[in-house]
């Protein structure tokens, strides 16, 4: 099979090598599985950098987040077991974490829905308790995970406010159904959030980003408002000021989806029964902004890594739907 490796960390186009390769041998209670689409994410660039708090021994082929067929001709979702990453022909994962692909879409969405959505679900709905008729501010808003969580946020009934970086994006935003869009390029995002909510704020914020993002959070974060932090995109940790949450009574959410796997997995599986049902009333349908050969998968995890995508990238393989 083919599949690609990296030998050595650094940018994914310099590291990883499209190889030949033995198909990999499942352990106990895994299963091989044939790869059909493998979504990009964020953390694939990581992985290929020695960046990412799961350090694979090297060679390894990244890819976190696949949709496969099994033996019997089952299309599942799966977090495929490193070494042996999605950016293959074939991959393995944990027999007992498949979830099956929902009918409503086809390989590469479904590749898309599991961590992005996951998160999306947990941070809004376990974590945040979001509730119809809020404001949900999002933070990247045309990217992957913040396309997740716009439309988690609208299939809740809240109204959603995204933020983006430059005016390509606010069309993206647009289209995801953003009730307000604002370009952090060539806007003041604090003064347009106050303005958008009557100087209220919005009372959940999905901050993917970090840095100046989560900044800008707490100063337009309404009274008993929720910040959900997800990850650090920006590549900058904030030290929160645990005074200004006291004087504002709001409070700072963390969420690490992948404890749920360990820790709960049976919320896991719930949450991929409330997702199954969203996508088949059309309430969420991933994003999917480009589809890519595996041959391009290098060059596609460099653009993720570099911040030049919107929605999700996907490789798809030859064959697949």
């Amino acid at each position: 099979m083919q599949a690609w490796h990296v030998h050595e960390n650094g940018e994914p186009s310099e590291v990883m090598r499209l190889e030949e390769a033995e198909p990999p041998t499942p352990g106990d209670g895994q299963v091989l599985l044939k790869v059909r689409a493998a979504n990009i994410n964020f953390p694939d660039a990581l992985l290929c950098r020695g960046q990412y708090q799961v350090r694979p021994p090297l060679p390894f082929t990244p890819g976190v987040e696949i949709c496969g067929e099994t033996e019997d001709g089952r299309r599942v979702i799966a977090n495929p077991a490193l070494p042996h990453g999605g950016f293959a022909e074939y991959a393995v994962a944990d027999s007992a974490a498949l979830l099956p692909a929902p009918d409503a879409l086809d390989d590469a969405e479904a590749a898309a829905l599991h961590i992005g959505y996951q998160t999306g679900w947990f941070g809004l709905h376990r974590r945040a308790a979001l509730q119809a008729g809020e404001t949900l501010l999002v933070h990247a808003a045309a990217g992957g995970v913040g396309s997740a969580a716009v439309q988690l946020g609208k299939a809740a009934g809240a109204t959603v406010i995204g933020v983006v970086g430059g005016s390509g994006k606010v069309a993206v935003a647009k289209d995801l159904g953003c009730d307000v869009v604002i370009d952090r390029r060539s806007e003041d995002v604090v003064a347009a959030v106050k303005d958008a909510t009557g100087g209220r704020g919005a009372d959940v914020i999905y901050d993917p980003v970090g840095g100046e993002a989560y900044a800008q959070s707490t100063k337009v974060v309404a009274f008993e408002g929720r910040i959900v932090v997800v990850g650090f995109a920006s590549g900058s940790i904030p030290s929160p000021g645990l005074n200004h949450a006291l004087v504002k009574n709001y409070s700072i959410l963390g969420l690490h989806w992948g404890l749920y796997n360990t820790k709960d997995p049976k919320l896991v599986r719930h949450c991929h029964e409330r997702l199954t049902e969203l996508a088949a009333r059309g309430a969420i349908k991933p994003l999917v902004s480009e589809r890519v050969p595996l041959g391009g998968a290098a060059d596609a995890v460099q653009k993720v890594a570099d911040g030049r995508t919107t929605g999700r990238v996907a490789v798809v393989l030859e064959g697949a739907a």
